[in-house]
């Protein structure tokens, strides 16, 4: 399992390594008093066997009877180090005298190597100066520990073999090692406070900027942390400070020159409607005029006709961008029905021969009808412009990723579709796929502003190609808009139309093609 808390990593970290520290120490403690405790305790005994049996087993003849022998066992093992005695010693008749101070012991219990070792002659040479020497082993008898040592008296005397208990020591290096364990448990949890409290000093700062982070996303620019102290943690507190002051300077810089452009875009705009009215009410007189007029004159009569409505498009394409960067564009919601709405739009710019129309009767939606227009004004426009007839549109209802009832209309044109590059910039403002054609019919606004008109339903548009050929501009919005509508349209607040063209927004520029 992989550990994703930092907090969990620092005091795992923290533990682990207090735990092989602990582990590490308790350890060489452990084995250095245990080498100590079983040093002492068999020296001790040894130094004694050896004088004791010098002293007693020394004093017996070559050939001591059984009853010597058996009390001199009994004397060795009334020594302090409270050890058991077994002496050997030849008799006259060649037999061997076995005696043990207790008879739990005996001859058999000592190691048959240990034996042989202490009866082994060695000759006196170089720096052996005795011929027989003391030998130890330790062993276990009855699962408890034992040393046993054994040694021959020079000059042909008896043979003693001692058996020291080794269980009091053990016992108190069982009490050490209870104590070591239990300190390396105590470490381990002091240790895992200790990380606990590390990680809260380190990462608590770290959740602060965090969540000054978070804020700043939000838009927050005034966030800034609280410094104190002068480490690496302060730095970065300062450092995250200095980052914000500076990010919300260039954002208002931004923001000023944005709203500067917008209100010259809208004072543009409606400073343009006036003139434009009158320079739109002359061209129609000229264009009734037009039959009447010089031929030489009336192409170019047609000409400016052509061009003041194109201008007067662009204007009012202006003002509706303005409206929507300015967050004043509002809904004026209505009850339709979609299919009479599509219907409409098509008979009032005389597409009917050029547009295949699939809707059901009665699939009602509570909408914005003015702007539903606009929107598929744009769309199927588009597409008869860029795409060639015929245009086929369907309405259908669904389901949203959110659960909810939602209204999609499919407009698929018979055109060769959208160059792959090109599809994510069709709903750009001014985009132009070709810039050896900067001048066209369209501004290149309409997708833009259809896009706009969805988003503000809630909605969206979605732009691909056929895989037989053609390109789909696919409308989705809520059955219901689910908002009041306000006393009046708030983006035609100028008193402007909010039409995006003469022909209710058929301008989508390139669209990619």
């Amino acid at each position: 399992m992989r550990l994703s808390s930092l907090r969990l990593r620092l005091v795992v970290v923290f533990a682990l390594v207090a735990l092989v520290s602990a582990v590490a120490v308790s350890g060489i403690a452990y084995w250095i008093n245990r080498d100590a405790v079983l040093t002492r305790a068999q020296n001790a005994a040894l130094n004694d066997f050896r004088e004791s049996l010098g002293e007693n087993a020394g004093a017996l003849p070559r050939t001591p009877a059984c009853d010597a022998v058996q009390g001199a066992a009994d004397t060795m093992a009334g020594s302090t180090q409270r050890y058991e005695v077994v002496l050997t010693a030849g008799q006259r008749d060649g037999s061997v005298c076995t005696a043990s101070s207790d008879p739990e012991f005996s001859l058999g219990d000592v190691p048959d190597a240990l034996r042989a070792a202490v009866a082994r002659k060695r000759p006196l040479k170089g720096p052996n100066k005795a011929e027989y020497h003391m030998y130890w082993q330790r062993i276990t008898l009855e699962g408890e520990p034992y040393l046993v040592s054994g040694a021959k008296v020079i000059g042909g005397g008896p043979t003693g073999y001692m058996f020291k208990s080794l269980a009091p020591e053990r016992d108190d290096l069982n009490s050490l090692a209870w104590s070591l364990a239990i300190a390396t448990a105590l470490a381990l949890i002091g240790s895992a406070l200790l990380a606990q409290a590390a990680a809260t000093t380190v990462l608590r700062p770290v959740q602060r900027l965090g969540d000054a982070a978070r804020r700043l996303g939000e838009g927050k620019l005034d966030t800034r942390l609280r410094v104190s102290g002068t480490d690496e943690l302060a730095e970065l507190s300062r450092t995250f400070n200095d980052a914000a002051a500076a990010l919300e300077k260039r954002v208002a810089e931004l923001s000023a020159r944005e709203e500067s452009s917008r209100r010259f875009v809208a004072d543009m705009s409606h400073e343009l409607r006036t003139p434009m009215t009158a320079i739109t009410a002359v061209t129609e007189v000229l264009e009734e005029e037009a039959d009447s007029l010089d031929p030489m004159i009336a192409p170019a009569v047609k000409l400016v006709v052509s061009e003041t409505r194109r201008l007067n498009d662009l204007v009012e394409n202006l003002m509706e961008v303005t409206r929507f960067d300015a967050g004043t564009a509002r809904l004026v919601l209505d009850d339709v029905d979609v299919a009479d709405q599509v219907t409409a739009c098509i008979d009032a710019r005389a597409w009917l021969d050029a547009v295949e129309l699939d809707a059901d009767r009665g699939i009602m939606a509570r909408l914005d009808p003015r702007r539903l227009d606009v929107i598929l004004a744009n769309l199927i426009g588009n597409a008869l412009k860029h795409g060639g007839s015929p245009v086929r549109v369907s309405v259908r209802t669904g389901t949203s990723a959110a659960g909810e009832e939602e209204l999609v209309v499919r407009v698929a044109d018979n055109g060769p579709g959208i160059p792959e590059e090109v599809l994510p910039h069709v709903f750009d403002r001014f985009y132009k796929a070709s810039a050896s054609r900067p001048r066209s019919e369209g501004s290149g606004l309409g997708l833009s502003i259809a896009q706009e008109n969805a988003h503000i339903h809630g909605g969206g548009i979605t732009a691909e190609n056929a895989p037989g050929g053609g390109a789909v501009f696919t409308l989705r919005l809520p059955r219901d808009a689910g908002r009041p509508a306000p006393e009046g349209d708030g983006g035609d607040a100028d008193g402007g139309s909010g039409r995006t063209g003469p022909d209710g927004g058929a301008d989508g520029g390139e669209a990619g093609r």
